[in-house]
């Protein structure tokens, strides 16, 4: 079947921080003087909470209950630390009025509500996209087929004609593919190995000037 609509991953495939998650996540530890956390603690943790309003739960997982600092503090300046370091894709924002041409266009992205909506905010992409997904207001997170399904819903386009674009081999392609939909993984330096099982390949670095052939090519 032709392919009617086309999803994105947000974190690392649309948008990149400045400056590499575990030295802003140390960042915001010194500002509210908490301990220093790893960048896998951290994962674990947010791994365990993609259902959330907010990534509080994910520190407070993290804090002890008797030290000095509350998971509110480390929330706001964990948030403030990624949303001065976060950038879009050059070109990128054109990229989706081309798209919506063709196609219906959303993202999806795993996280708390209010993390991954100021993300959208502050990238100036609210109403962008004909639908955004963020897996905290939706009972499971990506890989699970019930995040896709949220997705396909919500651009009205049935698995077999929407493509999901995004970097990560398990959460993104696997995901995507265990629930029906075509799937592009998004490649660049440092980044995952690709994954036998997508469709097809782009650089990151030149996603805006190659997914529309990309696209056209499923």
């Amino acid at each position: 079947m032709p392919v009617t609509a086309v999803g994105f991953d947000l974190d690392d495939t649309l948008a990149v921080t400045e400056r590499p998650r575990d030295e802003l996540l140390a960042d915001a530890t010194d500002a509210v003087g908490a301990p220093a956390l790893s960048r896998d603690e951290y994962l674990d943790a947010h791994g365990r909470h993609l259902g959330s309003e907010t990534r509080r739960p994910i520190f407070a997982d993290l804090l002890s209950e008797e030290g000095d600092v509350s998971p509110d503090e480390l929330t706001e300046a964990y948030r403030t630390a990624i949303l001065d370091a976060l950038e879009p894709l050059e070109g990128v924002t054109d990229l989706f009025e081309t798209l919506r041409r063709d196609y219906r266009v959303g993202v999806l992205t795993n996280g708390p509500v209010v993390a991954q909506r100021g993300k959208l905010a502050e990238l100036g992409w609210d109403g962008r996209f004909d639908a955004a997904v963020v897996t905290g207001e939706l009972d499971a997170g990506k890989p699970d087929r019930r995040a896709f399904e949220a997705l396909c819903a919500e651009l009205d386009s049935s698995p077999n004609e929407t493509v999901y674009v995004g970097d990560d081999p398990e959460m993104d392609v696997r995901g995507a593919k265990d629930a029906g939909l075509l799937a592009v993984q998004v490649l660049y330096s440092n980044g995952p190995e690709p994954e036998p099982a997508a469709d097809a390949y782009v650089e990151r670095d030149a996603l805006v000037a190659t997914l529309p052939d990309v696209l056209a090519s499923l």
